[in-house]
């Protein structure tokens, strides 16, 4: 699926991408599993991650089902070691750059689980969680760059983001997600944003 285009940068972009906190560029799915913000919470912080179901199995809709509490826990081995799991992420990125969004970038995803950056726990608290489609360590496709960088743009033209994480960097030693196949040196040159915004 080919992401439609974007419009240039400019006054009122922000609104013309947005329909409150949803990404006017994403398919919609609506996840249960989402709650409030903490009052006050300052969403500054993009949390990166990696996800496939099956592990390393791509092109399926079982990440939509989980997010969405509809996973046939029968119908693989592997999903009898997460029965009952109830999580989200604010977005998904399929292997061809496909955007899915599963909640209100406004609301809480379930998506960090115990974490802390910046000083900071419970990174769900005031961040935003995006899953792209893959396997911790192995490499990921130009087109989830392009969708992942014109997204964290569009987020950060939203909410005050300052910091840039991957999973492993908020929960090291309990996820090794996105991990070594992922490049973080094109991602920072993709956005432009400062280094010291970024974990990696």
């Amino acid at each position: 699926m080919t992401r439609p285009a974007e419009p240039p940068p400019g006054p009122g972009t922000a609104s013309a991408l947005w329909d409150d906190g949803w990404y006017r560029f994403a398919r919609r799915l609506a996840s249960p599993n989402v709650g409030a913000r903490p009052e006050g919470a300052c969403i500054d912080l993009i949390v990166v991650h990696s996800i496939s179901l099956p592990p390393g199995v791509y092109g399926g809709d079982e990440v939509q089902r989980l997010f969405t509490n509809t996973l046939d826990f029968d119908a693989h081995p592997y999903f009898r070691r997460i029965v009952g799991m109830q999580v989200s992420a604010h977005f998904y990125i399929r292997r061809g750059g496909e955007l899915w969004q599963f909640a209100d970038c406004g609301a809480r995803a379930w998506h960090a689980g115990p974490s802390q950056w910046r000083g900071r726990a419970n990174c769900n608290d005031d961040s935003v969680g995006i899953e792209l489609e893959g396997l911790d360590g192995e490499p990921f496709e130009h087109a989830q760059y392009e969708a992942l960088a014109g997204l964290c743009a569009a987020i950060g033209q939203r909410y005050p983001i300052r910091h840039v994480a991957g999973h492993e960097h908020i929960a090291p030693g309990r996820k090794p997600d996105p991990g070594s196949g992922f490049d973080w040196p094109l991602l920072r040159a993709s956005l432009g944003w400062p280094r010291e915004w970024f974990a990696a």
